[in-house]
């Protein structure tokens, strides 16, 4: 698995707009993995890193195939070097393993056919008690650092996101390794979903 950092210019315009627009950032993250824009992505995922308003923007960006960030380098997009290393889950993982973790992710409920979020921390924790069931780990601790609107332009989309910070223990470390490299919840095109881990 390939873990890219990116430190970005906020000089540059097109970075302006991608702070902007999580669509815009998504479109721009995409051309690290295909040359033509119609060709499908592999998945990825990325997350904006907190306080990237208060500071250089960070981000991450997570995939199975290694990413090519020349690019962006060239159009003056990144303002510091790219740091990028390659992570080898399976010797990280192990059962009962506990692990630091962070995640921003869109917590939902569906009621009558439709997608809502959900605002209360309450129902954000009972959401994340869920996920963690099918992501084959238990919650130790967790705090909601924040929670906010994402507002998408594109498609006029408004998505409730969640930051989660706390402590889990790997109960099934296949399961928990599918969750890592495949995402938690919906909105991961929108910078939602990646579950970083560290062991304590």
């Amino acid at each position: 698995m390939h873990l890219t950092r990116l430190t970005l210019d906020r000089r540059n315009a097109s970075v302006r707009r991608d702070l902007a627009d999580a669509y815009e950032m998504h479109r721009s993250m995409v051309r690290a993995f295909v040359s033509n824009p119609e060709e499908k992505p592999p998945r990825f995922l990325w997350r904006l890193e907190p306080d990237s308003g208060r500071r250089d923007p960070i981000i991450v960006v997570q995939s199975l195939v290694q990413p090519d960030w020349s690019g962006f380098e060239m159009a003056g997009y990144l303002k510091a070097q790219v740091e990028s290393k390659n992570v080898d889950i399976d010797q990280i993982l192990t059962a009962k393993g506990k692990y630091r973790f962070r995640l921003f992710a869109n917590p939902t409920v569906t009621q009558a056919g439709k997608r809502v979020g959900l605002a209360s921390e309450e129902l954000q924790y009972q959401w994340l008690e869920r996920q963690a069931v099918r992501a084959g780990f238990n919650v130790e601790t967790a705090l909601v650092m924040a929670t906010e609107t994402l507002d998408v332009r594109q498609g006029n989309i408004r998505l409730r996101q969640a930051w989660f910070e706390g402590v889990l223990t790997a109960i099934d470390p296949t399961l928990l390794k599918n969750a890592i490299e495949q995402g938690i919840g919906p909105g991961k095109a929108f910078g939602l979903g990646l579950l970083s881990i560290s062991p304590r």
